[in-house]
């Protein structure tokens, strides 16, 4: 019996400057783009990429300054969505991509929906018009009662006040006001679940 080859592969696009890190699942069918909210990384997708199986290919991106992503002074969205859609236009997959933001990744997902070919686009736990000023205050937002333990590991934020400088023109450029909800993590309380609306997009 041949060894199966890893579900999970780590690549890199870009230069030393605007280095983007991702996961990758599946070589083949419509792309799935995963985005992470503020102070969280590529991990928090792990769970529902694993129930995807081969029925897509499935990417999860590190966003600037986010786990192995090169950290940028400025995190212009529209720039951001220009370099997400040449790293799926690199994949050569011909498809319209299904675009999945949680917290502040919705921003980016919608930008990128705004100006690129897309299949559907998924959001939740939408940000608040104001980012937190606080490591604290960040902390108390997030509701994690529903999230089985083996799965809390996926939702720790790392603070970094230098990163809320960074992203903070993501907040003061947006169209209309959001009061912005206690992020609940669905795609963790239910990694199957979120992963079975995905294929209903695709």
């Amino acid at each position: 019996m041949h060894p199966q080859p890893p579900r999970r592969t780590t690549h890199a696009y870009g230069t030393p400057k605007n280095l983007l890190v991702y996961d990758r699942w599946g070589r083949y069918g419509r792309p799935v783009v995963l985005l992470h909210g503020l102070f969280y990384d590529r991990t928090t997708w792990w769970p529902v990429a694993a129930e995807l199986g081969d029925t897509c290919s499935v990417i999860a991106v590190d966003l600037p300054g986010h786990g192995h992503s090169a950290a940028r002074d400025s995190n212009d969205v529209a720039g951001l969505a220009r370099d997400l859609a040449v790293l799926v236009n690199g994949l050569n997959l011909h498809r319209a991509p299904v675009l999945v933001g949680q917290g502040e990744g919705a921003l980016l997902a919608e930008a990128f929906a705004d100006s690129y070919a897309t299949r559907a686009v998924l959001t939740f736990d939408e940000p608040a018009a104001e980012p937190p000023d606080c490591p604290e205050r960040h902390r108390a937002t997030a509701d994690l009662a529903g999230v089985p333990a083996a799965y809390r590991q996926f939702a720790q934020a790392r603070w970094d006040g230098s990163l809320l400088r960074s992203y903070k023109c993501w907040f003061s450029n947006r169209r209309q006001s959001r009061t912005g909800k206690r992020p609940c993590f669905p795609h963790l309380r239910a990694p199957a679940r979120f992963a079975a609306t995905l294929k209903d997009l695709i």
